[in-house]
């Protein structure tokens, strides 16, 4: 991930939020030279969205990338990204039909104002992500509240490959598991906030 993010044209920062316990990970982190935080609680239900949010209260950077280590960066990201027009800008993760006709996306450059102004939720469960789901669907409310309030564009040439065991991309894994766990509940929480979502200002 790192050897790909090399790419990138800007000038940029990297911060990895590791989880306590998780010493293998931290290790590997560490030796990177990027900063490196190990959260003050156990990794559990909604662990994204909080690493997430936490992120975005520890930092100042005017633009913020959310992604893991399953990522390929491809050249002229950046540049597309930032040319899209919009203070919420959605990847191209190469994969997903609903990312490829734009609908969607699972990797988002935002701009920090807009969560200064806004909130990335449409009720303020999360700075960022609601941390009402366990994993899933943090997403699809975060684009969806975008587009309801027209800050939302999908930069197709913005290519942030996503290396996910469902394209075949990677092995499937404990952590892999631990994110569809709760899939059909998250499902129904997202059903539940359709309406407000919608509604979002």
């Amino acid at each position: 991930m790192l050897r790909s993010l090399e790419v990138t044209e800007v000038p940029y920062s990297v911060f990895f939020l590791c989880s306590p316990g998780d010493e293998t990970m931290i290790d590997v982190c560490r030796a990177t030279g990027h900063t490196t935080w190990v959260m003050e609680w156990q990794a559990g239900r909604a662990d994204f969205a909080k690493k997430i949010n936490w992120g975005y209260a520890h930092t100042e950077q005017p633009w913020i990338f959310t992604g893991a280590d399953d990522l390929r960066f491809h050249p002229g990201w950046d540049s597309e990204a930032l040319a899209a027009g919009a203070r919420v800008v959605g990847t191209n993760d190469l994969h997903s039909p609903a990312v490829q006709t734009g609908k969607y996306a699972t990797h988002f450059l935002f701009a920090r104002t807009y969560i200064e102004e806004r909130g990335g939720t449409f009720d303020g469960s999360g700075a960022v992500f609601s941390e009402a789901y366990d994993h899933q669907f943090i997403d699809n409310e975060f684009t969806e509240t975008a587009k309801a309030r027209g800050e939302w564009v999908h930069a197709h040439g913005a290519v942030v490959e996503h290396l996910h065991p469902v394209w075949g991309k990677a092995e499937w894994d404990d952590t892999y598991r631990k994110a569809f766990r709760e899939t059909d509940a998250d499902h129904k929480i997202f059903n539940s906030r359709w309406k407000g979502i919608r509604r979002a200002r």
